[in-house]
């Protein structure tokens, strides 16, 4: 999968965080210290041991590099940045049984937007899965010679 590139200062408008969670009752926030092994468990559950690696460093920054989406105290997905190299945005995901309500759009763009207030201009998306998905809903463009990239080598 190859990684791809977003400009910051050109990302979408994005819905509020109030106006979202009161159109769709979930709530998309930065994660805190305590909720760690609660979401390292549930990454680990339902996308594996390397995601939680990566996950574990985003709750190691500080402040904490990963979003979390919740909805009546249930995780539904988490976003991560800064974990694997800096400036890169992933992993990722959201439960299955909860894809397609852009709870994954939301928790990208918000990301992305963290990224931008930390003084980011671009954001590189490592090992982009979804890439038609990436280039939609962010303009990014695929970075050519990008497989593996950094991921060359990786033990597993």
């Amino acid at each position: 999968m190859p990684d791809m590139l977003v400009k910051l200062y050109d990302l979408p408008e994005v819905e509020g965080r109030a106006s979202y969670e009161g159109r769709t009752g979930v709530t998309i926030r930065r994660a805190i210290a305590p909720e760690k092994h609660v979401v390292s468990e549930w990454v680990g559950a339902h996308f594996g041991k390397g995601w939680v690696s990566e996950c574990e460093v985003a709750f190691a920054r500080s402040p904490i590099t990963c979003l979390i989406a919740v909805e009546n105290g249930k995780l539904l997905g988490f976003a991560c940045y800064d974990a694997t190299v800096k400036g890169f945005f992933g992993p990722t995901g959201v439960d299955e049984h909860e894809r397609g309500r852009g709870i994954g759009k939301m928790l990208l763009l918000y990301a992305l937007d963290y990224m931008k207030q930390d003084g980011y201009g671009y954001a590189v998306i490592g090992g982009a899965g979804p890439v038609d998905f990436y280039a939609k809903t962010t303009g990014a463009t695929v970075i050519e010679g990008s497989v593996p990239g950094v991921y060359k080598g990786m033990l597993s």
